[in-house]
């Protein structure tokens, strides 16, 4: 069974039981992708329309305080109408009738063919609820009803921010997560030595605990700039319609539909004071992708370093990671570093999303950016993966992961790296003949000096002890005190 619906461009006919309507059916077929739209943002929409209703509501009851309804000078819509717009707003906010919604997510258009089909869905959905069929726009009409006081240009680039705003609350707990047990890492590996590498080459003496510090640091930075992104991108216009300017639209609805959707969101969204600009202007989505785009490059930076570190490739292993699935359908028993890969993959992609959004922002002409579709797609896409690798990074990596400290110590004090620390007490040069003979015979340090007779053994032992490689740089005392062979 199908009902027909028509537009100025002609008829098409729709099956009788759907919610969407011609609008998203020309959508569908005009964009023949099949990337999902995201949900959260499917959500947001029904957010914001709620508050459009919401607000759409006090303003009839405060016209009909002041005047009789029958002197009014525009027509209201009937309480059963309103209260109907509301609750399928509210279903819409929960996820309802998605499966509803078949607009793709890279389209051409602006966002109308979202918008639209939001609209259809809501105003269908309230038929049923006022015991009509879907596609009696007579009674209930998708622009008339469902799109009351609201244009695209404003519900759409509103709704993707709260949807922003929310997906960057749990980035920002689960970036806080990942930092506890990274820190929780390196409270282990307190004084426990490693060679520190430079140019993938042995350089000096280091610490577990002194680079897991450095990936702790860099995810605290990270989560501060993540906390910054509210500010940025809390500014919305809804109100504004087409262009920022709140043509065909009360002044009662521009100055009170923001703070309803900041009091149904309990978000910390604020009205531009300048509406045009809030509406062509797309650079706050650029700046908080650049902030995503330095925490994929921290993560990326992070778990490269483990999977070298965890690799076959540097013999006896320091560091093992979990163990989390078959590696090969024809290498018995390889493993591979999944998890790093995953996250190495997902920095990639959010650097990706970065051109995509740096370079349509740039794209919107005059008043308007008929990108924010593919905009809005790629930075709720970066948001969602950097969340996911938080996640995994958490859970299947750094809870588990094991250092080999017995290894790594005697790796350090079998590398001419070691040497390093001679320098402040024998000099350069003497310094590099122990490590030349560390090298040529594969010795320690302690046996490459037995043979040399550089510096006092027990002098040689303070001066190698964890507690004082350790340190930041060194003072006179110290060469007095370590100078002193007991």
């Amino acid at each position: 069974m199908v009902r027909t619906e028509k537009d100025f461009l002609g008829e098409k006919q729709i099956n009788k039981n759907v919610l969407y309507g011609i609008h998203s059916l020309r959508a569908k077929e005009n964009f023949p992708d099949t990337t999902p739209f995201h949900i959260e943002w499917y959500k947001a929409i029904g957010l914001t329309k709620l508050a459009c209703y919401l607000t759409y509501k006090n303003f009839k009851k405060a016209l009909i305080e002041k005047h009789s309804e029958n002197e009014l000078p525009i027509n209201l819509f009937d309480q059963s109408i309103i209260k109907s717009l509301i609750k399928s707003s509210e279903e819409v906010a929960e996820g309802k009738y998605f499966d509803h919604f078949i607009v793709p997510a890279i389209q051409g258009g602006g966002g109308t063919s979202i918008n639209m089909n939001i609209n259809e869905i809501i105003a269908n959905a309230t038929l049923l609820k006022l015991g009509r069929n879907p596609g009696e726009y007579n009674t209930i009409d998708p622009i008339e009803h469902a799109n009351i006081y609201q244009s695209t240009n404003d519900v759409i680039p509103s709704s993707l921010k709260v949807a922003t705003i929310k997906l960057l609350v749990e980035l920002e707990e689960k970036i806080n997560d990942l930092r506890f047990d990274i820190e929780a890492v390196e409270n282990k590996c307190r004084n426990k030595l490693r060679i520190g590498y430079t140019q993938m080459q042995e350089a000096v003496p280091s610490s577990y605990a002194m680079l897991f510090s450095s990936y702790n640091e860099a995810l605290s930075r990270d989560w501060w700039r993540v906390s910054k992104c509210f500010e940025r991108i809390k500014v919305i216009n809804l109100g504004g319609s087409a262009i920022g300017t709140g043509i065909s639209v009360p002044r009662y609805f521009i100055m009170e539909v923001v703070p309803t959707l900041k009091q149904l969101t309990n978000l910390p969204i604020t009205r531009s004071e300048n509406m045009p600009d809030a509406t062509n202007n797309l650079d706050s989505f650029v700046e908080v992708h650049a902030i995503l785009k330095s925490h994929a490059v921290n993560l990326e930076k992070m778990v490269s370093d483990i999977r070298l570190l965890s690799s076959d490739v540097v013999g006896a292993k320091e560091i093992t990671i979990p163990q989390k699935q078959a590696g090969s359908s024809i290498m018995p028993g390889k493993v591979n570093p999944v998890i790093p890969e995953f996250v190495i993959s997902v920095a990639h992609k959010v650097y990706t999303n970065d051109s995509i959004i740096s370079s349509l922002s740039a794209q919107g002409c005059l008043d308007l950016n008929a990108y924010i579709p593919v905009i809005g797609h790629a930075l709720l896409e970066s948001i969602k993966l950097l969340i996911a690798a938080n996640k995994t990074l958490k859970e299947n990596l750094f809870n588990k992961i094991e250092i080999n400290n017995e290894t790594a110590e005697k790796r350090l004090y079998s590398s001419p790296a070691v040497t390093t620390a001679l320098s402040p007490y024998i000099g350069y040069n003497k310094a590099s003949e122990l490590a030349k003979e560390m090298k040529k015979n594969n010795i320690d340090i302690y046996t490459a000096n037995n043979k040399l007779k550089l510096i006092a053994p027990k002098k040689l032992e303070k001066i190698l002890a964890p507690q004082n490689l350790l340190k930041m740089g060194f003072t006179l005392n110290d060469l007095t005190e370590l100078g002193d062979e007991g």
